[in-house]
Order: C-alpha cells, then structure tokens, then sequence
C-alpha cells in the first residue's frame, strides 16, 4: 500500500543527514507527494526483499551491513553499498525489473 505523505519523510530527514523521498515500513510504501515511478519501483525492490527477509531480517540484515560498511566508508558510501540498496539503486530505472527479478536478488550484492 502506497501512503503520501511529507511529514513522515520530514521527520526522517529530521533524523538523518540526507534526503529522504520514500521509506517502505511493511506493509506501507511512504513516499512524498512529488515522487516518480523510479522511486516507486525502488521501493517496490525493497518491499520484496523485506518479504524475502520475513520482514524482520531485512532490518537486521540492513543495519548490520551499514555498520560493517561504516568501518571501511563514509556514511553516505556506506549506505549505498548496503546490499539491498544496491540492488534497488541498479534496478531501479528498469520499471520491468520486478517482472523478471529473482528471488534473494540481493544476495548478489554482497
């Protein structure tokens, strides 16, 4: 389920120090009210990793992998090369991707 709504990216951008346009919290896709599909099909990546995942480990998974990334990178290095990211931010421009991904595409990411 797709949620437009500014506030909640508001208050994450609030709590980060980078701009956020769209965050998935299973089972909601929230996104700003001027978002385009690349954004959209990004977060539909991360929604099936998280189903992968069982939800939970994909905020497990996320957060560890960030940290390891953080001893070696900036922050912002660090986050893109989390595994998950990476596999959203490659795909994310193929608005078909999610027709022929694979299961555990992410795995390749790490």
């Amino acid at each position: 389920m797709i949620i437009r709504c500014n506030w909640i990216c508001d208050l994450l951008n609030d709590l980060n120090r980078f701009k956020i346009d769209g965050v998935i919290l299973f089972p909601f896709i929230i996104l700003r009210d001027e978002v385009d599909d690349v954004l959209i099909n990004h977060e539909r990546i991360h929604f099936e990793q998280q189903i992968e995942t069982l939800i939970v480990g994909f905020y497990v998974i996320y957060v560890l992998h960030y940290l390891y990334n953080r001893f070696k990178y900036s922050h912002m290095k660090a986050y893109h090369n989390i595994c998950f990211e990476k596999e959203a931010n490659k795909n994310q421009h193929n608005l078909r991707y999610m027709y022929k991904r694979k299961i555990f595409a992410w795995l390749k990411e790490i």
